[in-house]
């Protein structure tokens, strides 16, 4: 069995936010591999988290971000199981960042695919259906080919699917199930709203130098 340094296990810590025991044991069952270990560690956080799911999660927190300038805000809504959860530390740092993630992800409409209209995701189909790189392709093979994108599209608009913007090698997704094997209870991002200044107001154009010109003509 391979030495298990004690820098392997920091570094391990470091990337999967898990304790240094379980970083230990992971790397142990794995023969200090890193990325191995890292895989075995997400699935005990998934299984945990799993185990979890089913429970309900009622209270938690409603966290805030205001971007620099004050042109992005974001409101989130985040459940646990416990009033006691919902004051710990690493659950509002895991609101605040959930609430980042969302300032940072201009196209995210959704918490999860599950929550995209039906209707939203017909005339998406319809539309990869009828495209033209298409129009050559056998039926199955099609279908094929437009299930394969329609995933990625939907992907694009949900929150849990986008990959941690403090750490590339995870998905919110992901980062939440950590914080589930964490701190014990079930943990659901509910919703959120994003408010970008000015967004949806319509603002009159001017054109100077038509206006200018226009001007010059009339004192001709």
């Amino acid at each position: 069995m391979a030495e298990i340094s004690a820098q392997a296990v920091k570094e391990l810590r470091e990337k999967t936010g898990a304790g240094m025991m379980d970083c230990k044991k992971a790397l142990k069952e794995n023969d200090g591999d890193m990325e191995k270990s890292i895989d075995w560690l997400r699935k005990k956080g998934i299984a945990s988290a799993e185990k979890k799911a089913g429970k309900v999660a009622a209270e938690g927190l409603v966290g805030q971000y205001i971007h620099t300038g004050g042109r992005i805000g974001v409101l989130v809504e985040v459940n646990c199981q416990t009033d006691f959860v919902a004051r710990n530390e690493a659950f509002k740092e895991l609101v605040t960042n959930i609430a980042m993630q969302i300032a940072a992800c201009p196209n995210v409409e959704y918490v999860k695919v599950e929550d995209v209209p039906a209707d939203f995701i017909e005339k998406e189909k319809a539309v990869e259906m009828g495209k033209e790189d298409l129009a050559n392709k056998p039926a199955d093979k099609r279908e094929m080919i437009v299930k394969g994108r329609l995933e990625k599209r939907l992907k694009e608009l949900c929150l849990l699917d986008q990959p941690y913007i403090k750490d590339q090698n995870i998905t919110v997704a992901e980062l939440v199930k950590q914080q589930v094997a964490a701190l014990g209870e079930n943990i659901q991002v509910r919703r959120f709203v994003r408010f970008v200044l000015g967004e949806g107001i319509e603002i009159e154009q001017t054109d100077f130098a038509a206006e200018v010109a226009a001007q010059i003509s009339g004192q001709a």
